[in-house]
């Protein structure tokens, strides 16, 4: 018997067929596009027919990001830019937005709008207040918080002035659920969450301004971790009701992990799609929120 078709095939398929393309000729930026969930949310705004700015950090995922860009290009007939800068630099996120200014503004009338933000770029790390300490805090907080700041401020000219444009940030469970050693990281979360409130209200005539927070999600990061830390998350992750493992769906390194872990992680698509639903013209009427993006591995209320 053939193996059930793919979660992120039936995804893809989803949001890609039939001609749902309600980003026709608008531009999004998407930070920390190369990988995980960037990536994906490139792949969803994309076959919406959302032109993209994708942002990359390091040298090492410069051909990772040409070759994404290239291909969104091919498949949905967009136009893409990967744009390297550092979100944690003061001068990062500026530059973002000048680069795509130059590229995508009108030759003659230089008339230029962003239609999407996506502050998506973000560091994590473990620390226990016993061994806290400034350059961490510094580390953690510049891309995470001040990132999305500068950003947002650079953006700002160039958003549209008719509710239209879409923001969405990309928070965590850990601004809520106060992990062990999560002091630092779950803190840039939260900020992230309450400039999302602020700036739903100060940006009302321009955008909706939404967060989402994911839980684990099976990135190369969460590869990465060990055994030991996906088994103290398994007591949150087996109340989630959308963890639990379908061994004739699921990818098999995480069903062979399931016990472990107490089910599964995310998929990167599956909080691309919540990602990308905001940024259409239904979720025109939500704004200032943080929606679950993780499975219920946290109620939203």
């Amino acid at each position: 018997m053939s193996r059930p078709q793919s979660s992120r095939t039936a995804s893809t398929n989803l949001v890609s067929g039939g001609g749902h393309r309600v980003l026709d000729g608008k531009i999004g930026i998407v930070t920390g596009g190369s990988r995980g969930i960037g990536a994906a949310t490139c792949e969803n705004l994309a076959s919406k027919g959302c032109s993209l700015v994708i942002n990359y950090t390091s040298d090492s995922s410069a051909e990772k990001t040409q070759k994404l860009a290239e291909q969104l290009q091919t498949k949905y007939g967009i136009r893409c830019l990967p744009v390297q800068a550092d979100m944690g630099s003061e001068n990062g996120p500026a530059h973002i937005v000048n680069t795509a200014l130059n590229h995508f503004a009108h030759p003659k009338t230089r008339k230029f709008q962003v239609d999407v933000v996506i502050n998506n770029a973000g560091v994590a790390g473990k620390t226990s207040l016993e061994d806290s300490d400034c350059e961490e805090f510094a580390r953690l907080y510049n891309v995470n918080v001040r990132g999305p700041m500068l950003l947002m401020k650079a953006v700002l000219p160039y958003l549209p002035r008719d509710r239209s444009g879409r923001v969405v940030n990309v928070s965590s469970v850990s601004a809520a659920l106060g992990f062990h050693e999560d002091g630092m990281y779950g803190g840039t979360k939260a900020a992230l969450e309450a400039m999302t409130r602020t700036w739903s209200r100060e940006l009302s005539e321009r955008c909706t301004v939404n967060a989402v927070n994911p839980g684990p999600v099976a990135t190369d990061m969460y590869g990465a971790t060990s055994q030991e830390f996906q088994q103290k998350m398994s007591h949150w992750t087996r109340n989630a009701p959308l963890a639990a493992i379908r061994p004739e769906v699921d990818r098999q390194d995480l069903v062979d992990q399931a016990e472990n872990a107490g089910g599964r992680p995310g998929y990167d698509h599956e909080v691309a799609g919540v990602i990308a639903m905001l940024c259409t013209p239904d979720g025109g009427w939500c704004t200032g929120s943080t929606i679950c993006a993780n499975g219920g591995f946290k109620f939203s209320t």
